[in-house]
């Protein structure tokens, strides 16, 4: 631990009373000078005194009873428009340990920081990937312990999810979920729904059978195998094979097909086993889900004959690889995605037909997630894999209600009474034909995303790229009808292949994305501390390799051991407060007020700096540069006469002025 860092938890100790006092009080909407790891040590009882003190014992009372539900902050909005203006912070809730922590963290945020986004919730499978979804049960493991004890009627982590959603929202914050649109190879969805999926029969390292009805040996094999053992709950099987597995719920609910294949939701252990056996029965006959893959082609894959792997219970797990690669072509051998069209000629040479889609796994994957936003009152999603198009041809003149199953699962929950259900879609803005078939922009409105993730946290500041995109992106916003966010840092670049991009410019990204007041940004937990990373950090320092729960140290560059390790880099912890004491005094003249350029981003010039003000005149005039340096005076930038100096630290100033700026 740094000296600085000491001189803070030693400032804490001395002063944390004026600072709780003030966020208490209402003065402050968080609470200063407090280290994100220490928020993380408060006992629930700390935790509970200070909002009760901040939000009132009616408020507080309804928010830990989770049968109660309070309000979003975006309630009553007429649409997703919202979205466009927030400044998202992403949380991978095993970084902090559980849901609750979730509160913890969100004290040490300011009013600014208005959106969560809490990375996925589900309960993971193999390799523990977030990402990977074994069912459509809450994570077991962000249950908190502490809670359950100080207050004994949250007993569960489904209970705890929806007390933390009331909280958050309570604190004046929207939260978001990650909708994934595809589950884990073997997942319970997988085995028992087949006709949602793709399935190949395999013989040894060849695929032997890829046509369209492949499910249905799936079926017949797990048919025999129930009938063999006996339903999992003990109940009797009086129906038949094609009853089981209809897609028709009035039939046969999907929570009773579930507790007949593996059992009842709580009994992990006893659900796992009766998913391996079932895995090691379909396997022995060559049967397998189809590997979801990622960027075009898409399709056209075969196994790999000399990558394998071989598991615990000695089965031999192939990858596959394309036919005909290209160079964002992936495959991921650990996933498979839902078998949203039919295939042309019963799937002979791999395509599509996109006017067959296959109906019930739309519905299906549609009426799950909108179950999960009315348990819980989550206000938008956040759209994996939304740079998936796989038309060939791009995007089509005519878009209609299949063109993609996010944009329809936005559509259902909105068309359900939830209008201003938002959608944050996870696309990179790549050049046509990279990530997707066709224009990703044109496939961003095609899908009715309000907002995208974009691409500058890959980037290093000031560099030509960098600049080449941010001017871009400051365009789309205008001409576009999705909003592009200006990223600071995502789960997917804190990684120790990309500390380049964060060993400079961390200041201008945080300033830049809080007082564009018109762009969305996005900002990962973490990086108010993040170490600059000279060389490579240990595995726990990096929250990106939280995402998985690898236990195999063969994998030396991914397997972590122990908890995540908060960055010690108070330097940037106390710069980034600055800002946001800043901001807290005028955020209520800025927020929302659309951006006037008086220095544009533009990488056809030599600026190493930006400037900006307000359409409408709110008398603040602000500056950044990429270097971290600014001169004192700006070429190109003429002040008024009453301009005044308000805000200066690292490259970044802000004056005010009681004369308008010249167009």
């Amino acid at each position: 631990m740094s000296i600085v860092s000491n001189d803070l938890k030693a400032d804490w100790q001395l002063n944390h009373l004026l600072y709780t006092e003030a966020y208490q009080s209402g003065r402050s909407s968080f609470i200063h000078n407090l280290l994100p790891q220490l928020a993380l040590q408060f006992s629930v009882y700390q935790t509970l005194e200070i909002l009760h003190k901040r939000l009132g014992n009616d408020v507080l009372r309804r928010a830990l009873d989770p049968l109660d539900t309070i309000p979003s902050p975006v309630k009553g909005q007429p649409d997703g428009e919202w979205i466009k203006q927030s400044n998202m912070v992403g949380i991978n809730v095993r970084t902090i340990g559980s849901f609750w922590q979730v509160v913890n963290y969100a004290l040490t945020l300011p009013a600014s920081h208005d959106s969560i986004h809490l990375l996925p919730i589900w309960e993971p499978g193999i390799v523990g990937s977030l990402y990977g979804m074994v069912s459509w049960q809450i994570n077991p493991e962000f249950f908190d312990v502490e809670l359950a004890r100080y207050v004994p009627a949250l007993d569960t982590v489904e209970k705890q999810l929806k007390v933390v959603m009331n909280l958050l929202h309570a604190m004046g914050r929207t939260v978001g979920m990650d909708v994934i649109p595809h589950t884990d190879r073997f997942s319970e969805m997988v085995l028992a729904c087949p006709s949602l999926f793709e399935w190949v029969q395999r013989d040894g390292d060849k695929i032997a059978d890829q046509s369209s009805l492949v499910y249905k040996y799936v079926e017949e094999a797990i048919w025999q195998y129930l009938k063999y053992v006996g339903a999992a709950d003990g109940s009797p099987i009086t129906f038949a094979k094609d009853v089981f597995f209809s897609t028709d719920l009035a039939i046969l609910t999907d929570d009773q097909r579930l507790r007949i294949l593996f059992g009842l939701p709580n009994d992990y252990g006893g659900r796992l086993q009766r998913r391996i056996n079932l895995i090691r029965h379909l396997t022995a006959q060559g049967l397998e889900t189809l590997p979801m893959t990622m960027a075009p082609p898409y399709r056209g894959i075969h196994i790999d004959p000399t990558d394998f792997v071989v598991d615990d219970y000695d089965q031999t797990w192939y990858q596959y690889a394309f036919d005909e690669p290209q160079p964002m072509s992936r495959v991921f051998g650990p996933l498979a995605r839902y078998s949203f069209y039919e295939s042309k000629d019963n799937n002979q040479n791999w395509e599509l037909d996109f006017d067959r889609p296959n109906y019930p796994a739309w519905a299906y994957i549609s009426q799950k997630v909108y179950d999960c936003q009315q348990t819980y009152n989550f206000d938008f999603m956040r759209g994996d894999m939304a740079h998936v198009q796989m038309r060939p041809t791009g995007v089509p003149e005519m878009v209609g209600h299949y063109y993609d199953p996010l944009r329809a699962i936005k559509r259902y929950i909105r068309g359900n009474g939830i209008p201003h259900f938002a959608f944050f879609a996870e696309t990179f803005l790549a050049p046509p034909d990279v990530m997707g078939y066709g224009d990703e922009l044109d496939h961003l409105e095609a899908i009715e995303a309000e907002s995208t993730l974009g691409d500058l946290q890959s980037l290093v500041v000031g560099s030509p790229e960098f600049k080449r995109q941010f001017a871009a992106y400051a365009d789309y916003l205008n001409t576009r009808r999705f909003s592009p966010n200006f990223t600071v840092m995502t789960a997917d670049k804190d990684d120790p292949r990309f500390d380049l991009f964060y060993r400079t410019g961390n200041l201008f990204r945080y300033f830049t994305a809080l007082f564009l007041t018109d762009m969305p940004s996005y900002i990962g937990l973490g990086f108010e501390l993040r170490n600059r990373h000279e060389e490579r950090g240990a595995n726990e320092e990096y929250s990106k390799l939280y995402v998985f729960q690898i236990g195999d140290d063969r994998q030396t560059d991914k397997v972590t051991h122990g908890p995540y390790q908060w960055g010690q880099n108070t330097d940037q912890f106390r710069r980034i407060l600055r800002i946001r004491t800043f901001a807290e005094q005028i955020w209520p003249v800025i927020a929302e007020k659309e951006t006037r350029w008086l220095i544009a981003p533009d990488e056809r010039n030599d600026n190493d700096f930006i400037a900006w003000t307000h359409a409408e005149p709110t008398g603040y005039l602000f500056a950044a540069s990429y270097s971290g340096v600014l001169p004192d005076s700006i070429p190109g930038l003429e002040l008024p006469a009453s301009a005044e100096l308000v805000f200066d630290e690292s490259g970044c100033r802000v004056w005010r002025t009681v004369e308008p700026l010249e167009e």
